[in-house]
């Protein structure tokens, strides 16, 4: 039998039960994938995060309960808060290895800025799919990593009941929906049924393909963002060409081991 540590971390938020919960699993050494699926089914979050020590920092990998992903906002925060805050109190820089290349995490106070790469959406043609999954035609649709919708209002994206089955059913993972903020520079929620995630709370990666759109229809590289899930949580959002700076905040919540 193998006893694991396991944390569970809310990201994008200063307190408990607010942005969104990832399960942190640091190892020594890499269990089997099957393994490690096991244990993001188990732990039934969004995404759950296996980090193993590499010399230069650590290798980084992200499970939904579903399937591995190859970038996460949120468990990259949480991560770095286990390492900075519980393992490492002395570090105030991480780098993680990972599927979408090396990711740094630069902790200031009680602050996370994470740099990572930006996923600019480009005009997508096929307004018929979204208009079925939300039942209204958005102002615009724009596909990268991420379908994304642009709607008129925040109201219109809290009130908004996309039907999920048919989000499934996209050429793209997942979908955006976003608009401008009434005390923010945008809001969005997000919906990943594909990946055993109805809504997420508060996604770091669907950033990276908002920022591009919102820096330029804004004029403005440095905004305020807000996902308005029925938990919700709060980022600062830098656009720097190639790349994304996403500042946020993290509480933990849980401490324990797991044994498999």
């Amino acid at each position: 039998m193998t006893e694991i540590a396991l944390y569970q971390v809310d990201a994008f938020s200063d307190a408990v039960f607010g942005g969104n919960p990832a399960a942190v699993c640091p190892l020594e050494d890499w269990l089997p994938d099957e393994m490690l699926q096991a244990i993001a089914l188990e732990n039934s979050l969004s995404e759950t995060a296996f980090f193993v020590p590499n010399g230069r920092g650590y290798h980084l990998r992200w499970f939904t309960p579903a399937f591995e992903v190859a970038l996460c906002g949120h468990a990259t925060l949480a991560s770095a808060f286990v390492i900075t805050r519980l393992l490492k109190p002395e570090t105030e820089k991480v780098l993680f290895e990972t599927a979408s290349g090396p990711l740094v995490v630069s902790r200031r106070g009680e602050a996370f800025t994470m740099d990572f790469p930006a996923q600019p959406p480009e005009p997508f043609n096929d307004r018929d799919a979204v208009f079925e999954i939300l039942g209204f035609r958005p102002q615009a649709v724009l596909a990268s990593a991420k379908m994304m919708a642009v709607l008129a209002s925040e109201k219109e994206v809290r009130e908004a009941e996309p039907h999920l089955e048919r989000i499934k059913h996209l050429p793209v993972k997942g979908l955006i929906l976003t608009a401008p903020g009434e005390d923010c520079d945008f809001v969005s929620r997000y919906f990943a049924p594909h990946a055993g995630i109805p809504e997420d709370p508060v996604t770091g990666s669907a950033h990276c393909v908002m920022a591009p759109y919102w820096a330029e229809r804004l004029g403005k590289t440095v905004m305020e963002a807000r996902q308005i899930s029925a938990r919700g949580g709060s980022l600062t959002v830098e656009h720097r060409g190639e790349r994304v700076m996403l500042t946020g905040q993290a509480a933990l919540y849980l401490e324990g081991r797991i044994r498999v």
